[in-house]
C-alpha cells in the first residue's frame, strides 16, 4: 500500500486532476510541484505495478516526505525525485529518461508545509523570519530584497506581482521605515502595511496579503520558472499526454492561459491578412474550460477556494 500524504495536505483537486490526467497501468507521469506528494501518491497508486513518476520540487524538505512514499513502494524506483525548479524540468526529465510521458502536471501553489512553518517566512498569522525562499540555499531572501531595492521598483514590483492598487504608499513607507531599522520578520512588514494603507477597513484578506505574493514572486522568480517550466513540458509530452495546471491568482492563470492559447492556434497570422499564410501547426488541443473546486472540497479545504485548473492535450506532431 503507498504511504498516503502527511497528515494535514491536502491535494487540491485531486478528483478533477486524476479525471484530466486518466492514469493507468504502467503510465509515466511528471509531477513538476511535489509539495507534500498527494499527487504523486495518487498517480503511482492508479498506475501500478509498474507506473512511474519524476516528481520535482526546489525545497529540499521535499525530500523526506518523497522517501516515505518511495518505501512504501514494492518498487521504490517507481518514483524518482529531484530536488530542482520545475523551470528547469527539460534537462532533468531528459536525464531520468522521462520524455514522451503520459502527463505532466504544476499544482503552482504554495505546500501546507511551507505555508504553516513560521521559519519559512511565507505567511504571517505567525511572526518569523522574512525569507520566502522555495530553496532556501538561493538568494536573496525577502528581507534582503527588501533592504536592498530602491522605491521606484518596490513600487512597480508591487503593482505588477502583487496587483496592488496601494504600491506607491507601501513602498514609501518600506523605505522610510527600513531606515530606522532592518525590515526582517513577517509580522513587521505585516504590520507597516496595515499602518501605510490605513488598516483592514473592513476587508476579508488582511492589506499585506497583495504585498507578500508579490515579494514572493519576485523572490523566487516564479512567473519566468512558470513561463520556461511550461513551455518546456509540452516537448516532452507523448501524443495524447495531458498537461494540467493549477493556478491560485489571476497572474499565474492568465500566463498558463495565454501559453495554452497560444500552443492551440491554428493561425498566428495579423487581424488584417486576408487568408492564413502562417502554416502554423499547434500543439495542444484545450480539453474544456477553466475549472474550480467543489463547494464540498473549499469547505473541507478552505487554501483550495483561490485554485483554477487548466487542461491541454498534447497533439501528434504534424507528418
Amino acid at each position: 500500500m503507498i504511504a498516503p500524504p502527511d497528515r494535514g495536505h491536502f491535494p487540491v483537486m485531486r478528483d478533477e486532476v486524476i479525471a484530466a490526467l486518466q492514469p493507468h497501468v504502467g503510465a509515466r507521469f511528471i509531477d513538476a510541484t511535489f509539495g507534500g506528494g498527494g499527487h504523486t501518491s495518487l498517480l503511482l497508486e492508479l498506475s501500478s505495478p509498474d507506473g512511474r513518476v519524476l516528481a520535482l520540487d526546489a525545497d529540499p524538505e521535499a525530500r523526506m516526505r518523497a522517501e516515505v512514499i518511495r518505501a512504501s513502494l514494492e518498487t521504490p524506483d517507481r518514483l524518482v525525485l529531484v530536488q530542482a525548479n520545475f523551470a528547469g524540468i527539460a534537462s532533468v526529465a531528459d536525464h531520468h529518461r522521462f520524455t514522451e510521458v503520459d502527463g505532466i502536471l504544476f499544482d503552482l501553489g504554495l505546500s501546507s508545509f511551507q505555508l504553516d512553518d513560521p521559519e519559512r517566512g511565507f505567511a504571517f498569522r505567525s511572526d518569523g523570519p522574512l525569507d520566502m525562499r522555495m530553496n532556501p540555499d538561493t538568494h536573496p531572501s525577502a528581507a534582503e530584497l527588501i533592504a536592498a531595492i530602491d522605491e521606484q521598483s518596490l513600487t512597480q514590483l508591487l503593482r505588477e506581482f502583487g496587483e496592488e492598487p496601494r504600491a506607491r504608499q507601501i513602498s514609501r513607507a518600506i523605505v522610510q521605515e527600513r531606515e530606522k531599522e532592518p525590515i526582517v520578520s513577517t509580522a513587521q512588514l505585516a504590520a507597516l502595511v496595515e499602518k501605510a494603507v490605513g488598516g483592514r477597513r473592513g476587508a476579508k484578506t488582511h492589506p499585506a496579503t497583495r504585498t507578500f505574493q508579490a515579494v514572493r514572486i519576485a523572490v523566487n522568480q516564479e512567473l519566468d520558472s512558470i513561463e520556461r517550466g511550461v513551455r518546456s513540458a509540452i516537448e516532452l509530452l507523448a501524443p495524447g499526454g495531458r498537461l494540467v495546471t493549477i493556478a491560485f491568482h489571476s497572474l499565474e492563470d492568465r500566463l498558463v492561459k495565454r501559453i495554452i492559447q497560444e500552443e492551440s492556434a491554428t493561425c498566428v497570422c495579423p487581424p488584417e491578412m486576408p487568408i492564413c499564410v502562417c502554416g502554423a501547426t499547434p500543439r495542444l488541443r484545450r480539453v474544456g474550460g477553466s475549472k474550480k473546486p467543489s463547494s464540498a472540497e473549499i469547505a473541507h479545504n478552505p487554501r483550495a477556494r483561490s485554485a483554477i485548473m487548466r487542461v491541454a492535450e498534447r497533439l501528434p506532431d504534424a507528418s
